[in-house]
């Protein structure tokens, strides 16, 4: 969702660009059925979802009765040209971008996977994060099954391979079976595409069709419209659906509890133009909450990568300032409000107070459009470890003394859970709650096991009451006071 900010005639608006550290991700996957152009038509959808992954990218096509392959490192655009897109011929073809969730970060990783068995061979592109995925390895290697890579997707190749299940879309049914945690995941054989969703739905996964009759699975529907797909509906929590040339066949198979869909796909992950989990994501902003205008008080370079090098460890937050610019003719002598999506170790959001202040503001103000975050994703959500939560280890008020700056309030979780109405209990909120729908095993997440420090945008309103940590310095005694007759909704 888009970031926004209040001003009033004192208080200067901001307009924040997401950080350069990010949370990441689980990746995006597209599946095409049908089009003389699959190929070509992933590699623009692949484009459409590239801010779900920026690691790695891959498209898998099938072409009389073979698999053919081609992945790379890096961006959609670094890892395919023409000639790479002329390796991958016929009318059906799968593709991924993606960020590490399992498995480092090296091309042998980088989905989607091909794997040959006795009856063929396979493709698969998964979303997601399997729970116990270092149990089901182990089992398998125990009884003989020897492993490529370290990502906990290919163990569910290993699983149809070993399943005995006819015909073959129940191979893949028995192994999702055996799966815990989350995936949505899309397949690829010589004559049939096969897209699955986990059975609490942790991760979208939407069904389109184009003029021709193709048919397209994607994470979101902006990959759907920028190919020119019909958006239809999403596949189900715990449904297969199996395309070949008889038509697209649904089976739910899998029993489905209550749905459990993935609250950060809301508040960071989906583009605002994506229908997410059957909602149309429209951010009305903190600005148009407190009813007052909106101005652009750091400025993003689009021309800077996600990784970078410093060169000395004494050029303080050389990272943030890589990407923000800050508009000194609009924070200068200004009190600032900046409106955030959350606070996950607070480094970024200390170095970006920082930034501002040098820049001549006043004040500034943090306004975190979620609640706090006190758990670990297993799901698919490249989170630190509960350790290095900020908001598991300090109250509000350390964290605004952490970060620096003069005001911070979060909203809080029955605000959130209000936003969304009836469909509240379909979510998974167990990066705010510590409760988790279905519970990790084996190993956990340890310090160290995340290197992001901060996530960036907003929710698509401000209600209820903020919890707060406030603070009001000598000479300051009247800031409440003005910041409420300006408007401003603490």
């Amino acid at each position: 969702m888009a970031a926004a900010a209040a001003a009033a005639t004192n208080l200067s608006p901001l307009s924040k660009n997401p950080s350069p550290k990010r949370p990441r991700e689980e990746c995006g996957v597209v599946g095409i059925y049908g089009d003389p152009e699959a190929s070509r038509l992933c590699y623009l959808a692949l484009h459409a979802l590239q801010h779900r992954g920026q690691e790695g990218a891959g498209i898998v096509s099938v072409h009389g009765g073979l698999l053919h392959s081609v992945t790379g490192v890096g961006l959609v655009s670094d890892v395919f040209n023409e000639s790479k897109l002329a390796q991958l011929p016929g009318d059906s073809a799968i593709g991924h971008v993606r960020y590490s969730t399992a498995g480092a970060s090296m091309l042998k990783n980088v989905q989607p996977f091909v794997a040959g068995y006795r009856f063929g061979s396979i493709g698969v592109a998964h979303n997601g994060n399997l729970v116990n995925y270092q149990s089901l390895r182990a089992h398998l290697e125990d009884n003989g099954s020897i492993f490529n890579t370290s990502s906990d997707t290919e163990v569910v190749l290993h699983l149809i391979a070993i399943s005995k299940a006819r015909p073959f879309f129940l191979r893949i049914v028995e192994a999702c079976e055996k799966l815990e945690g989350a995936y949505s995941m899309v397949f690829l054989t010589e004559d049939k595409l096969v897209a699955v969703r986990d059975p609490f739905g942790f991760r979208p996964l939407v069904m389109g069709r184009r003029s021709n009759g193709a048919v397209v699975f994607a994470s979101e529907t902006c990959a759907l419209d920028l190919i020119e797909a019909t958006y239809e509906r999403e596949v189900y929590p715990g449904e297969v659906l199996v395309v070949d040339k008889d038509g697209v066949q649904s089976l739910c198979l899998m029993p489905h509890p209550e749905p459990k869909s993935c609250i950060f796909e809301h508040i960071y992950f989906a583009l605002p133009n994506s229908v997410v989990f059957g909602r149309v994501v429209a951010a009305l902003g903190y600005a148009a909450k407190a009813g007052v205008a909106f101005q652009q008080g750091l400025i993003r370079s689009h021309y800077v990568g996600r990784t970078f090098i410093e060169p000395s460890q004494k050029i303080r937050d050389f990272g943030v300032k890589l990407k923000l610019s800050p508009v000194r003719a609009v924070l200068e002598g200004k009190r600032v409000v900046v409106v955030d999506d959350s606070i996950v170790r607070g480094t970024t959001s200390s170095k970006i107070v920082r930034l501002i202040k040098e820049a001549g503001a006043k004040e500034v103000h943090m306004r975190i459009a979620s609640p706090p975050i006190i758990g670990s994703c297993y799901y698919g959500v490249d989170t630190p470890s509960s350790e290095e939560l900020i908001s598991n280890r300090m109250s509000v008020e350390e964290i605004r003394e952490f970060i620096g700056s003069d005001s911070l309030a979060f909203l809080p979780l029955d605000s959130l859970t209000k936003l969304l109405g009836s469909d509240s209990p379909n979510f998974c909120y167990a990066c705010f709650s510590g409760k988790y729908p279905v519970e990790p095993t084996g190993k956990v997440k340890r310090v160290g096991d995340s290197v992001d420090d901060g996530l960036i945008g907003s929710i698509e309103s401000i209600d209820g009451v903020w919890v707060q940590g406030t603070r009001v310095q000598e000479g300051k005694g009247d800031s409440k006071q003005k910041m409420e007759e300006e408007k401003v909704s603490l």
